[in-house]
């Protein structure tokens, strides 16, 4: 994610690339989800849900289009310069028409089109072979202020990740500990409120336990910021296991009980006042942009990238409205936890205690897998940020202060709040919306600009959005900029009646 080109790696089928994109997608923000449902209302939910949706396909056909145009400038780049140095190989050394081509032989390049290239490779040149990353084509097509802009939303977003992977393990052990002990047992999902400055162990308050467990949650899995790390295959394969695992047993769980008359679910229709952390959180839960490269580029026939990736969006939204109706449906709309695992601790949902540890205990095992990587993602972004070109940092930036910098500031935030529903509602809308929306409009748009000044005005990417008029563009911007006013007011005036 911090830019440059890497090996593509071992290819896989349409289909395998199709169940990778939906395990990158459905993540933590479906836990989330039931909550922000049962708050906005159903009817509500659902538009928004879909509309989003919607969007999110666009902006990912508008990654891949860029993707592309990437692809086929750097080829184009490697066939200038293999036929600059050809020519220099066989003239003499004192000619001038090669003195004329080395003094600007760049330039010319990056102004003219090339009908020779054009003719030869157009049912290649737009191929993706190479993995380029977001950094990468930031670099290559936005300007200087676009490019910090780029790091810094991208840098916002992964700090907001963290945050919320740090504050959701120590919520999910609090919850399970502290309701498996004493006169509380199996009574986390039961519609019990809790305060933090309820009794969890003898003098230790629920709050006293959450931050116990953030302090050990950080001082085990902190440290691994400051070395690197790597998902090993087998990893992905136990996370992703366990995480088919627990959704399919919190649905099969739900409908078991709506279809024994025990729901207690009697969800609105609209209130909008729930509209902003919604919004929020579906956005958090369509993000796979930032990753796109590394799930595009591998996949061996992408003649119907763009249709495969629409298939696995409508599979996501009813997977997604599926998990959320369920959920409303069955546990009243006071009772719905802003972990939907943490409603199925309780004894009266399910009574085999494996499975209730399993569920409530599921975040802990499957976030912590995540956070080092995220935490190493974030710190090589802001090496990338800062760095100059021939320049090294002294041990001390590069070991110490970039891995601190990395660590402490969501540790602080997940010290100070554990209302994750609001936490991911907040990355989603500031954060997610720029790397959602405003990012990825502006690489098409970029991209297509470069794209027919160096291959000219006739040359067509074989990857060009459906969306491909201007106006989608023009829309998505619109879109992008008015959440942000949307929810920035949204925010002051519910702060202002408090």
């Amino acid at each position: 994610m911090a830019g440059g080109i890497t090996d593509t790696g071992e290819l896989y089928s349409p289909y395998v690339g199709l169940v990778y994109m939906f395990n990158l997608i459905v993540g933590t923000g479906a836990l989330t989800m039931p909550k922000a449902f049962a708050t906005a209302g159903w009817l509500v939910s659902l538009v928004l849900l879909m509309f989003l949706g919607f969007m999110s396909y666009m902006t990912t056909t508008f990654v891949v289009e860029a993707m592309a145009a990437a692809n086929a400038q750097l080829r184009w780049k490697r066939m200038e310069k293999r036929k600059e140095d050809d020519e220099d190989e066989d003239s003499s050394s004192g000619v001038s028409d090669s003195d004329v081509l080395l003094q600007d032989g760049y330039e010319r390049a990056e102004t003219r089109p090339i009908l020779s290239v054009q003719r030869r490779g157009s049912p290649n040149i737009f191929e993706i072979t190479e993995r380029v990353e977001m950094g990468q084509m930031a670099s290559m097509f936005f300007n200087k202020v676009g490019v910090n802009l780029f790091y810094f939303c991208i840098i916002i977003y992964l700090y907001g990740d963290l945050a919320i992977y740090a504050a959701a393990v120590p919520v999910s052990l609090m919850q399970v500990t502290c309701s498996a002990t004493g006169n509380h047992s199996c009574s986390v999902g039961d519609g019990t409120k809790y305060n933090d400055t309820d009794k969890c162990w003898g003098p230790i308050r629920r709050i006293d336990a959450y931050r116990l467990y953030l302090a050990a949650f950080t001082l085990l899995l902190g440290p691994f910021t400051f070395f690197n790390v790597q998902k090993t295959k087998y990893l992905q394969i136990m996370t992703s296991l366990m995480r088919w695992i627990a959704f399919i047993l919190m649905i099969i769980l739900a409908l078991i009980r709506i279809s024994r008359g025990q729901a207690e679910g009697h969800p609105s229709m609209a209130q909008l006042s729930g509209i902003r952390n919604l919004f929020g959180v579906c956005v958090y839960s369509f993000m796979c942009q930032h990753s796109l490269p590394s799930l595009i580029t591998p996949i061996s026939k992408k003649k119907h990238v763009n249709k495969l990736v629409l298939l696995d969006y409508i599979l996501i939204l009813a997977f997604y409205s599926l998990l959320s109706f369920t959920a409303i449906y069955c546990f009243r709309n006071d009772t719905l936890m802003d972990m939907y695992t943490l409603n199925f601790t309780n004894c009266e949902i399910i009574n085999v205690a494996f499975i209730r540890y399993f569920l409530g205990l599921f975040p802990v095992f499957t976030i912590s897998t995540n956070f080092p990587i995220i935490a190493v993602t974030l710190r090589n972004n802001w090496k990338t940020l800062f760095h100059r070109e021939g320049g090294t940092y002294p041990w001390v930036v590069d070991r110490i202060v970039f891995p601190a910098i990395t660590l402490i500031p969501p540790v602080l935030v997940a010290f100070c709040t554990h209302d994750l529903e609001s936490l991911v509602g907040i990355t989603g809308a500031y954060a997610g919306n720029g790397i959602q929306y405003l990012i990825p409009a502006f690489l098409a748009y970029c991209s297509r600009k470069d794209t027919q000044l160096v291959f000219g005005s006739g040359t067509v990417n074989k990857h060009l959005s459906p969306f491909h008029h201007t106006f989608w563009i023009v829309f998505v911007l619109i879109w992008g900029f008015s959440c942000f006013v949307f929810v920035t007011a949204n925010i002051v005036l519910s702060e202002s009646k408090l």
